[in-house]
């Protein structure tokens, strides 16, 4: 199946990942975080939202996932707003991305951060399930001190990276799920996938990563947006 042009290399890790996750049935998360990492100094945490990366689809009849721009407009909407109001307890100001100009320099040294945070995302998932020799345990991740030019641009401390994918069966697969259960015969239906990182703008290192994985939630509502994303948030050390 050809890819759409934004669909980024880290994403494509991600889902493939995801599969694994959806083998272990009930709602999860598993939250990562440097160990050495300490707050920067007294005063609210500014905290730079990247372009979020949602994507929702109906999984047809042949198990076969079709995105839906209108339901994924929906829940970039939720999402912005639930974060928004996670955050607001805590010593955080959020701020919001501000693209620089379409086909400029700038905008493809962005949209390469971009991918590259999501390798590194796709590989901290993938050294959850296969411990990486190199890391020995160790949650020791970093985009590279390039990410320096957002802390400036933004005024920015932190720059908080959240990706989502959900998944809803059509009515033709509904009704294959039913006919399945009569005979005996699972057929899976829809599953929710989300993913965030935290990014200290000082040097690059990322200090706080969560993802879950849960086969109920609709993010197509406000309140199940508002659950996913305190669980998202777990621990988030700010």
């Amino acid at each position: 199946m050809l890819m759409p042009p934004s669909f980024r290399l880290g994403t494509l890790v991600t889902l493939v990942l995801a599969g694994l996750i959806a083998t272990a049935g009930c709602a999860q998360t598993s939250v990562l975080r440097k160990a050495d990492f300490a707050p920067q100094a007294p005063g609210p945490a500014r905290v730079l939202l990247m372009p979020l990366d949602v994507e929702l689809s109906e999984l047809t009849a042949g198990g076969m996932l079709e995105p839906r721009a209108d339901w994924t407009d929906q829940a970039k909407t939720h999402v912005r707003v639930a974060l928004a109001a996670a955050l607001q307890g805590k010593h955080t100001a959020l701020i919001s991305y501000s693209p620089p100009a379409r086909d400029s320099e700038q905008a493809k040294v962005d949209q390469q951060l971009l991918m590259l945070h999501d390798l590194v995302a796709g590989t901290i998932l993938l050294n959850s399930f296969v411990a990486l020799p190199t890391k020995k345990g160790r949650f020791d991740w970093s985009l590279g001190e390039g990410v320096k030019q957002l802390q400036e641009r933004a005024n920015a401390d932190y720059a908080l990276f959240i990706l989502f994918r959900d998944s809803y069966a059509s009515g033709g697969r509904v009704a294959l799920m039913v006919a399945g259960a009569l005979v005996g015969a699972i057929v899976p239906g829809g599953r929710q996938f989300g993913s965030a990182s935290l990014v200290d703008l000082r040097g690059g290192d990322i200090v706080w990563f969560n993802h879950l994985s849960s086969e109920a939630g609709d993010l197509r509502t406000p309140e199940a947006v508002r659950t996913a994303i305190e669980s998202l948030l777990t621990e988030l050390p700010l």
